[in-house]
């Protein structure tokens, strides 16, 4: 009897290099869950079918790296966010431009289309929420009432609701036809990533950088349950077609909840890393995750996934489960969303939009298809996928077939390797990884041309393995001896003891001043230090807390944060960042008002030393707007909070 093939639960499918920079947004179709679409800091947006090597079509127009992408449901529409504040709207079908939409006055963080009607949500970094009418071009609704950038938006099953979440560790709920805001939902204590509504009940999902999932009733828009103990940041969620669970894509992981009670069914271990999307089809979770210029795709075979019944151990953590609890079978069903049969009812209008989004529908249509271009690379693959909808098909449409598992154990003969068979290509054993150009050279550039030295690395710069033991150039050369190699191991360790030591005295010194005196008498012996890694240590403890902030305090920080801006090290980088959004948010009001305040009658000695001070730190303050202007273009994590605040500095200009 042949032994039956164990298959993989998890495995990768596909690695592609996407574009030719960096890739910033990417986005599965959810109707299909084959279809991806990629944007980049090279301008483009780049469509692929899942698991083919070649890009389907590559859609130019923006002038600026694309930060949020989003595909509409019957994946014939595609909507673009760039780093400038522009919106376009692509027709997939006819391969063309569909619509530029301009208001925004900073980068687009996220997008999403109407189930039903021709409308497009925009959340910006302006901290403003746009709603579009694809059809006029224009404007239908601008919602205020975050204050920081909106990262995620969700319209509900039915389309009456818009979901948003954002830095400001709150979640907002909508209402399209008041035009008005129904509920805030509070609760997180950190930046909320991502929400996602139930598919039939009322009930909301939110995932935050403080590592929780809440659930949200909006019924009574109360709080139903809390998943605390997440891995890290939750960036992605989705609930399963029919709504019996919730997947949430964690580091490494993806793991399977229920909301009543709380409790974890499942955790699937999944080499992602940071996965981006999720997408359901065919029993099996399609995961997409990007790194530079790479995207890679991953499948997950739910039907050996537990998602209902006991609560599962976890195997990443050693941490306790989550409390085991019965399931309530029997528990009350919320109320269920009324699906339009036509098309939904448009939202209310209000009153006529500014200037800068009203648009000539004559010359800038004719401008757009200038600017803009669909370059079809892969003519099969695109009729394939989008012109067979075009024409009447009298036989059913082909259902796509899920991908195969490979087996467990995935150990392939040299001999199957060199020489494939047709049976195994048709049977995807092994990912297809396209060509990439050579990693290696005989002369590669050394590791200390990067820019930026990451805050988390997996080696100290500088260092390697091979440094603490001699070349070996004769193979009958004697092995070393004990003291050679401990002479070798201990080669530089001295110096590192001596500077450890050093930075531990300094330390211990500003400490004692701060015992005795106060805060500013603290950063003041840290300044005279001369050393940037004491005063990086000071602020990220005085940043912990904000009332410590005083004025006469910002304008010592603020030459030393000029330098940390400059610093090779990103967490001198972030620490400076931080500084200074607290110090613009705090401080920046009072200096103008005080500076734009008439003089006073008399002498007014406390007056005096206030606009001195306020006269000084606004000085340091243009001296740094023009430093943080110029690497607002960058991209990441850094460009990101460079580009917040060179908005929270535009006061200055």
């Amino acid at each position: 009897m042949a032994t039956p093939v164990v298959t993989k639960t998890a495995w990768k499918l596909q690695e592609i290099v996407a574009h030719a920079s960096n890739v910033s947004s990417l986005v599965l179709g959810k109707a299909s869950g084959r279809l991806l679409a990629t944007g980049g800091d090279d301008c483009r947006v780049n469509l692929w079918s899942i698991n083919k090597p070649n890009c389907i079509m590559s859609l130019t127009g923006h002038t600026s790296p694309v930060e949020s992408v989003r595909l509409n449901t019957p994946e014939e529409l595609i909507v673009a966010g760039s780093q400038s504040g522009s919106i376009r709207v692509w027709d997939l079908e006819a391969a063309k431009i569909l619509r530029t939409l301009m208001g925004h006055k900073a980068n687009i963080c996220s997008l999403d289309f109407h189930p039903y009607g021709e409308f497009v949500a925009s959340g910006s970094q302006d901290t403003n929420i746009k709603l579009w009418d694809i059809r006029r071009k224009g404007c239908v609704f601008r919602y205020r009432g975050h204050t920081q950038a909106v990262r995620c938006l969700r319209f509900s099953p039915d389309g009456k609701w818009l979901a948003s979440a954002a830095d400001d560790h709150t979640v907002k709920l909508w209402d399209l036809t008041a035009g008005k805001m129904m509920s805030e939902f509070p609760g997180h204590t950190g930046p909320v990533n991502v929400v996602e509504f139930h598919p039939n009940e009322y009930l909301l999902a939110s995932g935050s950088s403080d590592r929780t999932i809440r659930f949200w009733d909006l019924e009574r828009f109360q709080v139903v349950s809390c998943i605390e103990g997440e891995p890290g940041p939750v960036r992605s969620v989705l609930f399963n077609p029919d709504g019996c669970c919730l997947y949430s894509g964690c580091q490494d992981s993806l793991r399977v909840y229920g909301w009543e009670p709380e409790r974890c069914f499942d955790v699937v271990l999944v080499s992602w890393g940071k996965v981006a999307d999720l997408a359901v089809c065919n029993d099996q979770l399609i995961g997409v995750a990007f790194s530079q210029s790479n995207v890679s795709s991953y499948v997950v075979d739910l039907t050996r996934v537990t998602r209902t019944g006991t609560v599962a151990q976890d195997p990443v953590q050693d941490s306790r489960p989550l409390a085991q609890q019965p399931a309530h079978p029997s528990a009350p069903l919320r109320r269920i969303y009324e699906r339009p049969g036509t098309a939904c009812s448009k939202p209310q209008r209000v009153k006529q939009n500014s200037e800068s989004e009203r648009r000539s529908p004559s010359s800038e249509d004719d401008r757009d298809e200038r600017e803009s271009r669909a370059e079809i690379q892969n003519a099969e693959e695109y009729n394939e996928i989008f012109q067979p909808k075009n024409s009447i098909s009298r036989t059913p449409p082909r259902r796509s077939e899920p991908f195969p598992a490979p087996p467990e154990d995935d150990m392939v003969s040299a001999k199957e390797v060199a020489k494939p068979s047709p049976a195994t290509d048709s049977q995807f054993p092994v990912p297809n990884v396209p060509p990439r150009p050579p990693a290696v050279t005989p002369t590669p550039a050394p590791k200390a041309e990067l820019a930026i030295i990451p805050a988390t690395r997996n080696e100290p710069i500088g260092l390697k393995a091979s440094d603490f033991l001699p070349a070996v150039k004769i193979p009958q050369q004697a092995e070393l001896v004990d003291e050679d190699a401990m002479s070798q191991i201990r080669k530089g360790h001295d110096t590192m003891c001596v500077v450890l030591t050093s930075r531990h005295k300094n330390l211990d010194t500003v400490r004692a001043v701060w015992t005795t005196g106060d805060i500013k008498t603290s950063v003041d012996s840290a300044v005279a230090i001369n050393d940037l890694s004491v005063v990086v240590d000071l602020l990220n403890i005085v940043n912990q807390k904000a009332s410590l902030w005083k004025l006469d305090l910002c304008t010592t920080v603020l030459p030393q944060i000029e330098k940390l801006l400059q610093s090779k090290y990103e967490s001198y980088v972030q620490t400076g960042c931080t500084s200074l959004k607290l110090i613009l948010q705090r401080f920046l009001p009072l200096i103008t008002d005080i500076l734009a305040a008439p003089p006073s009658v008399g002498v007014d000695i406390s007056r005096e030393e206030r606009l001195h001070k306020c006269r000084l730190c606004y000085k340091q303050l243009k001296s740094i707007s023009g430093l943080v202007k110029s690497k607002s273009g960058l991209s990441g994590r850094h460009g990101s909070a460079f580009r917040e605040l060179h908005l929270l500095m535009a006061s200055l200009d």
